[in-house]
């Protein structure tokens, strides 16, 4: 992207099956196709961080759209950090069967669906939830995307029985010291990637808590967040901006 290009911006809605599904959608002026990224927020909600993470990976050159995965419960569905408890409580109430898949499906359909995005490179990252949430979508949907980046995310059991339908490369951000993720688990996960013979990159920072990439939050790391925002932007540069795209 042109450092004087800026972005567009605009609230999207998108059909499902339970109604309509609000997003955020960053564009740029330039109608060319490009790739395309699906960012799933975190348990707080489709908060003004996510909105500038969403941004910041927009400028790479990027359409990107946010989804707002809370919306069954709206208005009253985004939290600040310290609503742990109430946040927490929200996310549990989500579908994650067939709902969600539902959702995760319409999305990426909307995304795919775009004249300014090439189909066949979308890709999906996100935080915490979304972090999870990136994961399911890696198990359910990877003939419809590129590549997945989750960031932090828990897995259910039934998605490590799942990872067999993962066919995407897959590059997982975790923290050592991660209180809801603990190492056991993702050892536990890495090993079935080895079982399985799987393309993935599992990046563990010792020290990093839950929510390190977050500045807004008290487990912040500023090393942590720095190295694996690069190392997020040369993975979906590997694997969505081919060179056939330049």
């Amino acid at each position: 992207m042109k450092a004087n290009e800026k972005l567009q911006v605009e609230e999207v809605l998108i059909p499902t099956p339970n109604g309509k599904m609000p997003g955020i959608l960053h564009t740029h002026a330039n109608p060319q196709r490009k790739p395309a990224i699906l960012v799933l927020m975190e348990a707080f909600g489709l908060t003004s961080h996510i909105q500038d993470v969403a941004a910041r990976i927009a400028r790479e050159g990027y359409v990107v759209l946010t989804p707002d995965l809370y919306y069954r419960e709206l208005p009253n569905n985004k939290f600040s950090y310290d609503e742990v408890e109430t946040a927490m409580a929200m996310m549990y109430r989500l579908d994650f069967g067939a709902g969600m898949e539902n959702d995760m499906r319409a999305a990426l359909g909307y995304l795919k669906s775009r004249v300014d995005v090439f189909p066949d490179h979308v890709g999906v990252t996100g935080f915490c939830l979304g972090g999870g949430l990136s994961f399911f979508t890696a198990c359910k949907f990877s003939d419809e995307i590129a590549a997945v980046a989750p960031f932090y995310g828990m897995v259910l059991d039934e998605w490590v029985a799942a990872m067999t339908d993962i066919t995407v490369p897959i590059y997982l951000f975790h923290g050592g010291v991660d209180p809801f993720i603990p190492l056991e688990r993702i050892q536990q996960i890495e090993s079935r990637f080895k079982e399985l013979g799987k393309e993935y990159t599992l990046k563990l920072y010792p020290d990093a808590d839950h929510g390190f990439f977050c500045h807004e939050r008290s487990s912040y790391n500023r090393l942590a967040a720095e190295d694996s925002w690069h190392e997020l932007k040369q993975f979906f540069r590997n694997h969505l901006q081919k060179k056939e795209l330049n």
